[in-house]
């Protein structure tokens, strides 16, 4: 079972010197080649910050970390990723599922309370995937031996040679490295079918793309393995291939103290400019369908985008002179230019154009301006 962390850290005088000190206790004790951490946050930017913290302050060269984490419902996208392309923005701002973009590569993931997230850090010289999903598949052997669990070629974990059970991504810096992966217990796959889908229509990018494959919860095949369990059976195996002595601790990934500067990380990976702002240079071309009530009529649009870092660096909406004067689908296209990608901003930017039209083809206008905003997601 996870012990919790108790209040045994050093303290020193100086603020500052007593936050460095704390992580110093916790993460270079001579007396252990290793540590496991299990974080109390379930709120996805905080447990990726914790992961980047880790990476960029913690001396992987004597010791390894493995960190277990869960988080509320989120996507989670790769670091090269298109997250138009990856989930439907739409479908998650209603159920309040947030998007993060991680700092590693890969592919997009759903994460929930039923899913477990691990996390190895050691130096770039012992980095080795294939032997942490051997601490993966060996835990799940040891506690329902009956269970057909192997790592693939890609990386991946197959419950009977068929369903995906654990994904995995990776980064590697100059000196150090981490690997994570997820572990489905029980999550919800309604969600993911409804959330892993694309936002936009026509997008063409070269970001990486997802790879669709069939998945499956260790619960649908092993009903009876509970959370605590299956944790409890990771942190023993893991202990044992890497030879560690002490327990597991929790901590908490928006400690200040304990993580001077995390605070920071975490509000940039909150920030839009990284979710969205990083994504690779992609287009829009796609069809829009317009219709008008009086008379009743309808008419197809052709709506070209260039998008980079986020915001609109070309625009053009082809609308057949008849259903919109030119003028118009002109004086909309220039009024997106610089806006973010985004149908907030996009409506902001185009309520003026609306308001600067009182006439007979307001109604077409505000049309094809509800249906081009509709395309950004």
């Amino acid at each position: 079972m996870l012990s919790h962390l108790r209040g045994t850290f050093c303290v020193l005088s100086a603020g500052v010197q007593r936050a460095w000190s704390s992580s110093s206790c916790l993460f270079m004790d001579p007396s252990s080649p290793g540590l496991v951490l299990q974080s109390q946050s379930t709120d996805v930017f905080q447990n990726l910050a914790l992961e980047d913290w880790i990476d960029a302050h913690v001396d992987l060269q004597q010791r390894s970390i493995l960190l277990l984490w869960r988080n509320r419902p989120a996507v989670v996208i790769g670091r090269h990723q298109n997250p138009w392309a990856e989930c439907s923005l739409p479908a998650m701002r209603s159920a309040q599922v947030p998007v993060a973009r991680r700092r590693s590569g890969g592919g997009t993931v759903y994460h929930d309370l039923g899913n477990l997230n691990l996390t190895f850090f050691a130096s770039k010289k012992v980095y080795d995937r294939r032997r942490n999903l051997k601490v993966v598949t060996d835990a799940l052997r040891r506690v329902r031996p009956q269970l057909d669990v192997q790592a693939t070629d890609r990386l991946d974990i197959l419950l009977n040679g068929q369903y995906k059970i654990s994904g995995t991504a990776s980064r590697l810096s100059r000196k150090s490295s981490y690997h994570h992966c997820t572990l489905l217990h029980s999550a919800d796959r309604s969600a993911i079918a409804t959330l892993l889908r694309p936002s936009c229509p026509g997008i063409r990018s070269n970001a990486t793309p997802s790879v669709p494959s069939p998945v499956a919860n260790l619960t649908d095949h092993a009903p009876s393995l509970q959370w605590e369990e299956l944790l409890e059976a990771v942190v023993q195996q893991y202990s044992s291939e890497f030879g560690l002595t002490s327990a597991s601790r929790c901590v908490d990934p928006a400690d200040e103290v304990l993580f001077p500067g995390v605070g920071s990380m975490e509000a940039e990976l909150r920030s839009w400019e990284w979710t969205f702002g990083k994504t690779p240079k992609f287009r829009v071309e796609t069809q829009l369908e317009l219709r008008d009530e009086q008379p009743v009529a309808r008419c197809s649009a052709e709506l070209q985008l260039e998008v980079k870092n986020g915001l609109v660096e070309s625009c053009r909406v082809e609308v057949p002179a008849a259903w919109l004067p030119e003028r118009l689908s002109a004086s909309l296209a220039q009024a997106l230019l610089g806006e973010r990608f985004c149908p907030h901003r996009a409506a902001a930017a185009l309520s003026a154009l609306l308001r600067c039209e009182s006439g007979p083809l307001h109604g077409r206008l505000r049309n094809l301006c509800d249906v081009l905003v509709a395309a950004m997601g």
